[in-house]
């Protein structure tokens, strides 16, 4: 079983995810777009370790914090093998066009449409979902979907930056639909949603 915190960063307010599986104490977090002092003391209070930083996908407000976090407690970084190019391409993860700058950096483990990792005994599926960009990526776990700027409560993500396409974007919508069962929806920004509520009430969604 995961237990899950929501930490907001950036100007942009990322949901930055913090995952402990309840079991082994096995923790991760998702999106660390800047640097969070109320997550870094939560990892401490959990012991002072940090498993893995996983990446939905490789815009600078979900991507700039997951090196130094990964240093910080020794860290695997995990994403989708489209995502690989973003962490290193300043026009891709879109650094180029805010007078930014982040030190490019490899992920430990690249995933592909549907692989599956552990977190300590809870099982991970990682599924791609491009559209917002073409590495953007969930990972689904008990009854989470954790999508990045994917989907969103009521919404969707923009697909007119670098690598975004509509069609897309209404694939992965398509793949999403089909999940069987509900979920607790965690999107990369706003509020929390569940699947269901997104079947019946997103535009997108409801069209596809």
């Amino acid at each position: 079983m995961i237990e899950y915190k929501i930490f907001n960063v950036t100007q942009l307010a990322t949901n930055c995810v913090y995952l402990k599986d309840t079991a082994t104490g096995c923790n991760a977090v998702v999106d660390p777009g800047d640097k969070s002092d109320e997550l870094i003391a939560q990892i401490n209070a959990d012991g002072g370790k940090l498993d893995y930083v996983l990446l939905t996908h490789g815009h600078y407000d979900h991507i700039s914090f997951a090196k130094q976090l990964a240093d910080m407690f020794s860290a695997k970084i995990i994403t989708g093998k489209e995502n690989e190019r973003f962490l290193t391409d300043s026009m891709l993860n879109l650094t180029a066009f805010h007078n930014m700058t982040i030190e490019p950096f490899k992920a430990d483990v690249l995933l592909y449409d549907g692989d599956t990792f552990m977190i300590g005994e809870t099982k991970v599926k990682y599924i791609t979902t491009p559209g917002h960009t073409r590495g953007c990526g969930c990972f689904i776990m008990d009854k989470l979907l954790i999508c990045g700027d994917t989907l969103f409560c009521e919404s969707y993500g923009r697909t007119d930056l670098p690598t975004g396409n509509d069609n897309d974007m209404v694939d992965s919508f398509k793949k999403l639909k089909q999940l069987e069962g509900d979920y607790t929806v965690i999107p990369g920004h706003g509020p929390t949603s569940t699947l269901n509520h997104e079947k019946k009430y997103n535009p997108l969604m409801s069209r596809v």
